[in-house]
């Protein structure tokens, strides 16, 4: 029993806990039902209210609808009801009655669509084409108020629509259409039109100043009206300190001066006033001016874009402004020291005046101008038909000049067709000769993709496949499989350097790959020699891990002889062609090139003469300060071996200049010689011809023979005295 009690009680325990859990779960499963069904009470209840308020509502709409039916019915029903006079009166009447009614009716329902009609002619409201040229042909005063503000219409819509549909390829085509167009009654709708278009999108600018140039020609007054908004936009913006609209009149100021629309003074203003309290906005805004036109600039006023630069310059030593705005300013240099290339002034396409037919308007920055803004309102014309008439004759003289031509050409060739029949049929043959030959319909035609999607794909490919590849033997075999077009070699002599130079430390890998192009094709030899030229230009631009990258993937080239080594001539080593990068290039290029070839073999190719030309740069002869600098500079970087012929040549310098100024006295010496000789030849010359006076000719012999006899003396006296002046020197060597 006493080992029975332990069981018992734990059983007992069990079933009293098992009980426990069971009457816990009933508890629980009471009170949720008791939630679920107080929950489902309440929102049946809620429900019921709903329905109740819904149906309310229906009932209430359906009664509102039920009584305007019916207030409907009862007013057509009285409508339809005549009138006792129409019962006492005949069918007949009634009739007539009705049919002059509904004409009334339609009368007024015209009168009132064409009042409206006209009102919405000045509101701005849309008018398809079809109806805007019916309702100019219903209106019968042609000179009337209705009519011009029609016309005025017309007129803003057709000069905005041409000018937003403007650009390079179609401008020659836009502009008859432009002169078609009354531009003197709409000259200020022209302007605001062009302004606008402008402003709203800034990379069109050269195409718009283009138009602008060629509508001046014609009515300098526009040229001249859109050159004074200009402006003025550019002061209103530059108080407000509105950054974009400021950046976009300066860039539409200097197209303007590049097409001689205005004068290159107005652009030197605008640099001087934004750079005079130097902020990082007109900083920003001076720079992009100057991007724009600085190498049309630097042509008209090389003494201005000076000035300009050397402000720039000051500026950026200052250090006041941001970073953003210092490294802009060093990019504005760069641009500058590469003659600022692809911004070349107006582009080709876009040259449309010669020089001589422009008509430039000398407005300055500070002058009392008006944007004359009456100009875009509308206003009656009193003697709108006289002016009208007059601006078509005008544009038959601008728009005919080349049919009258064609007439009159037409008119000469047919009166003298038999003395010309000869010459026509060469002309033909020339200009068959000249004309390209028509496509052929099963040739292909090619197409030229402007956009550089294929550039960009390409650049991507090369890029995955030198990033993917194992060793530089697989990469070398997937990038001949892509089958580069003659001309992008460019591309991938690009991308093999800039992965190079984006390594943390240089792997050879990249050496090897492009040893194996170089080797494979000489074009690859060309874009790097090109390509080291380039780097070199703009080195302070790298950093020194990528600045060591570059450095060490061309003296790899070198050494292995993958690229020749006249691309070393593009090297300049004197303390003025040099900077703090450059010369950390070239040092650790020719480090690289010590440790690869050997200072013995490095000399030797150094050495070479037939070299010596395009190593003049690297061991400059020319003058004893930029000998010594470039001997101190291969000293402090531990090559010093290689500058033993420098040495020399510093050594025997002075004996050098010592023998030029010799050569040079000899000569003094032989021309002064010469000239007593020729002095002695005409005097006897002269004595010879005399034969009346035997005394005189006597006489002048002897002159002669001792104007001869002290020439010579002379002549042995200086020979003597420059023999003695030889030995004196060098005692005067050995002495010192």
């Amino acid at each position: 029993d006493e080992r029975d009690s332990p069981r018992r009680d734990k059983r007992d325990s069990g079933r009293r806990r098992r009980y426990d859990r069971e009457d816990s779960r009933e508890r629980d499963s009471e009170r949720d039902r008791d939630r679920d069904y107080n929950r489902d009470r309440d929102r049946g209840r809620y429900r019921s209210r709903d329905d109740r308020g819904s149906d309310r509502s229906r009932r209430d709409r359906r009664e509102r609808e039920d009584d305007r039916e019916h207030r409907d019915r009862d007013s057509d029903r009285e409508a339809a009801r005549p009138s006792i006079k129409s019962r006492l009166s005949g069918r007949e009447g009634e009739e007539n009655k009705e049919g002059d009614s509904n004409k009334d009716s339609k009368k007024e329902e015209q009168d009132s669509e064409k009042k409206v009609a006209k009102k919405k002619i000045g509101g701005g409201v849309y008018i398809p084409p079809f109806k805007m040229a019916q309702l100019l042909k219903e209106v019968e005063d042609k000179s009337g108020p209705e009519y011009q503000r029609m016309t005025w219409d017309a007129l803003r819509k057709s000069i905005n629509g041409l000018i937003n549909k403007v650009n390079t390829s179609n401008i020659t085509n836009i502009l008859p259409e432009i002169f078609s167009e009354n531009l003197v009654r709409g000259r200020g709708l022209f302007a605001r039109s062009v302004m606008k278009s402008q402003m709203a999108s800034p990379p069109y600018t050269p195409v718009y100043a283009a138009l602008v140039s060629v509508v001046n020609t014609k009515f300098p007054e526009i040229g001249e009206l859109i050159l004074k908004r200009v402006i003025l936009q550019f002061r209103r913006a530059f108080k407000r300190n509105d950054k974009p609209i400021c950046i976009a009149a300066t860039k539409f100021l200097g197209h303007l001066v590049m097409q001689q629309v205005g004068h290159e003074v107005l652009v030197l203003e605008l640099l001087t006033l934004l750079l005079s309290n130097p902020t990082d906005d007109s900083v920003e805004v001076s720079i992009e001016l100057t991007k724009e036109c600085g190498y049309y600039m630097n042509d008209v006023t090389p003494q201005g874009v000076h000035s300009i630069f050397e402000r720039f310059r000051s500026i950026l030593h200052e250090g006041d402004l941001d970073k953003r705005t210092q490294f802009m300013i060093e990019n504005l240099f760069a641009l500058r020291k590469s003659n600022f290339e692809g911004k070349l002034g107006v582009p080709a396409d876009l040259d449309l005046v010669e020089a001589e037919d422009q008509i430039t308007h000398e407005i300055s920055l500070d002058d009392q101008i008006t944007a004359e803004p009456g100009l875009d309102l509308f206003k009656v014309d009193p003697d709108y038909v006289k002016h009208e008439e007059a601006y078509q004759d005008l544009k038959k003289e601008l728009m005919g000049e080349d049919e009258e031509a064609d007439a009159d050409d037409e008119d000469d060739s047919d009166d003298d067709d038999d003395d010309d029949d000869d010459d026509d049929e060469e002309d033909d043959e020339d200009d068959d000769e000249e004309a390209p030959p028509p496509r052929q319909p099963g040739e292909k035609m090619t197409i030229t993709d402007m956009s550089e999607t294929d550039k960009v794909n390409l650049r991507r490919t090369i890029y995955l496949t030198i990033m993917s590849s194992l060793d530089f033997e697989e990469a070398g075999h997937k990038l001949l499989k892509l089958d580069i077009p003659s001309g992008a070699e460019v591309e991938l002599v690009t991308m093999l350097i800039e992965c190079c130079s984006q390594e943390k430390t240089y792997l050879r890998y990249y050496g090897l790959l492009s040893q194996r192009f170089c080797f494979y094709n000489q074009a690859y030899q060309a874009e790097f020699e090109i390509a080291f030229d380039k780097q070199f230009q703009m080195i302070h631009r790298l950093e020194t891990n990528k600045l060591r990258n570059v450095a060490k993937i061309f003296a790899h080239l070198l050494g292995h002889d993958a690229v020749p080594w006249s691309l070393l001539s593009y090297i300049t080593l004197t303390q003025d062609d040099t900077t703090s990068s450059s010369r950390i290039f070239i040092k650790i290029l020719f480090q690289e090139l010590a440790e690869h070839l050997g200072l013995r073999t490095l000399n030797e190719r150094l050495s070479d003469p037939s070299m010596q030309e395009e190593f003049k740069g690297v061991f400059p002869k020319d003058i004893p300060k930029n000998t010594r600098f470039a001997i101190n500079f291969f000293t402090s970087i531990g090559l010093g071996g290689l500058t033993d012929s420098l040495r020399e040549h510093l050594k025997n310098m002075p004996k050098m200049i010592m023998e030029q100024q010799k050569q040079v006295s000899d000569s003094d010496s032989s021309d002064s010689d010469s000239d007593s000789s020729s002095d002695s030849s005409t005097d006897s010359s002269s004595d010879s011809s005399d034969s009346d006076s035997s005394s005189s000719s006597s006489g002048s012999s002897s002159s002669s023979s001792s104007s001869g006899s002290g020439s010579s003396s002379s002549s042995s006296s200086s020979s003597s005295g420059s023999e003695d002046e030889r030995p004196i020197k060098k005692k005067r060597k050995k002495a010192q």
